[in-house]
């Protein structure tokens, strides 16, 4: 209550001054999306979203894990795409369907905990625990965990991996509507490892990036006509003539990403470099200016 309290309070003050409140303050206060027509505003790590929709904490084939955050809210290309992926997931024998992470908030925006992106509505996060029922209580989703698909040294893959969770991947991403698919870099290794040569294509979209060990991070790409989205800049993976990522870069994730090379000289102090700002400090200036009519419409 007092939170929303806030909300009512910064929304009433002059521009000025709302484009100094903290937006995670802000945008972590409201419980419901925008009666708006659907738009993902900026980018995934720098925006919010209008006219978003709840993901169904339960479904036929998923449930939507930890409600209490308050993060199964998508864009409806997400919405979808997430039904569909998790009864691709029940047909092909993963457990029961999906168990699903962290999508957005009611409207999008920086979050106070947590992820830097899933700020516009096309992320979301998907277990790696297969589920074996879809009956779980509001209780239960807060204490049951994922379980780790990445060994402690970050190396190589868990006896948790098998053939039905790299199908899972592929599935994903031979989907049209994927950007790219963020995983542990064990995993990569081992899809590049037994991936047929002929049928690689799609590896190109699964990247590998830390701290992803108990689930799988799907990014969408910005909808068609979504004129105040901004598009995912490419990568060296996107460039390449063919490229699959399956590259001798890949193996850095294991080699000098965990154990950094020595550099000679001096460590340069703190303040040598201006500090990037992040996520949780950013204000409302800091968003794209539609984003104050997000939070302000019913």
């Amino acid at each position: 209550m007092f939170s929303r309290f806030l909300l009512c309070l910064a929304l009433c003050l002059p521009a000025p001054a709302m484009a100094d409140q903290l937006a995670n303050k802000l945008f972590g206060a409201v419980d419901a999306p925008s009666r708006q027509d659907s738009m993902p505003i900026g980018s995934y790590a720098r925006g919010c979203a209008a006219g978003l929709v709840e993901l169904p904490q339960t479904g036929p084939t998923w449930q939507a894990m930890r409600l209490s955050r308050g993060r199964n809210f998508g864009q409806p290309v997400m919405v979808n795409f997430l039904i569909e992926l998790s009864q691709a997931a029940a047909q092909i024998g993963w457990g029961q369907g999906l168990y699903i992470g962290d999508i957005s908030q009611p409207r999008g925006g920086p979050m106070t905990s947590g992820h830097a992106s899933h700020q516009i509505g096309l992320d979301a996060d998907i277990w790696w625990l297969a589920p074996r029922r879809l009956d779980l209580s509001v209780k239960e989703r807060e204490n049951i965990s994922s379980i780790p698909m990445r060994s402690a040294d970050q190396r190589s893959v868990t006896e948790n991996w098998g053939p039905r969770a790299a199908a899972l991947l592929k599935i994903a991403a031979s989907d049209p509507r994927v950007d790219r698919i963020f995983v542990a870099a064990a995993i990569k290794i081992e899809m590049c490892k037994t991936a047929k040569r002929s049928d690689k294509k799609w590896l190109q979209k699964i990247r590998p990036v830390a701290g992803h060990d108990t689930h799988f991070h799907v990014r969408l790409k910005c909808p068609k006509g979504a004129r105040l989205c901004e598009t995912q800049k490419p990568t060296v993976a996107d460039l390449s003539n063919g490229g699959d990522g399956c590259d001798d870069t890949l193996m850095w994730w294991v080699t000098d990403y965990l154990n950094p090379p020595k550099k000679g000289g001096k460590k340069p102090k703190e303040d040598d470099a201006p500090r990037k700002k992040g996520p949780r400090e950013f204000t409302m200036a800091d968003l794209p200016k539609q984003c104050r009519d997000v939070l302000a419409s019913d």
